[in-house]
């Protein structure tokens, strides 16, 4: 039993060895294989590729034009390794910073005024495009909010129209 036991791990392992695919020794068709990278990515990367080896993850965002910590995050789960090394330098950060935008978009989406909505989103982010992209978040619930307090203001309307007309039909 534990022969089989160490039979299934050792058959795993390799599978799981065999699903890596390093970026500086993978064909077109290996990268293209990978969930989320197509032709035109993995032609990026082939080009980017004969002007020299990826030292590491940051060359490698660098590089290839149209990957960043996303993309790079998402094609290391699914197996891609650059030099060996999956990627997690910059993984942790942007998951901070997306849940500290998350926190200073929610007081913004309860202000009444856009106006004061856009510093809210914007607090203690260095980054000028994580700002645009929180100041959009903020401004879009806003806009939410105000079409909801527009449908609500409506539907109470029309409820206060259908009273004097219920109450004329009664006498």
């Amino acid at each position: 039993m534990l022969k089989k036991i160490l039979a299934i791990v050792a058959m795993l392992y390799a599978a799981a060895s065999f699903a890596a695919v390093d970026v500086n020794k993978a064909t077109a068709a290996e990268l293209d294989g990978l969930k989320g990278i197509g032709p035109g990515i993995s032609s990026k990367i082939v080009d980017e590729r004969k002007k020299g080896d990826f030292k590491d993850w940051n060359d490698f965002i660098g590089r290839v034009k149209g990957v960043g910590n996303k993309n790079a995050a998402t094609f290391s789960s699914e197996g891609m390794t650059v030099n060996g090394a999956p990627f997690n330098g910059a993984a942790a950060a942007p998951a901070a910073k997306a849940t500290e935008k998350k926190a200073d978009a929610k007081p913004a989406a309860t202000a009444t005024a856009p106006a004061t909505a856009a510093p809210a989103a914007t607090v203690a982010t260095g980054d000028a495009k994580a700002d645009a992209k929180a100041k959009k978040a903020a401004d879009k619930a806003a806009k939410a909010d105000a079409k909801k307090k527009k449908a609500d203001d409506a539907k109470a309307a029309k409820a206060d129209a259908a009273k004097p007309a219920a109450s004329a039909a009664k006498n």
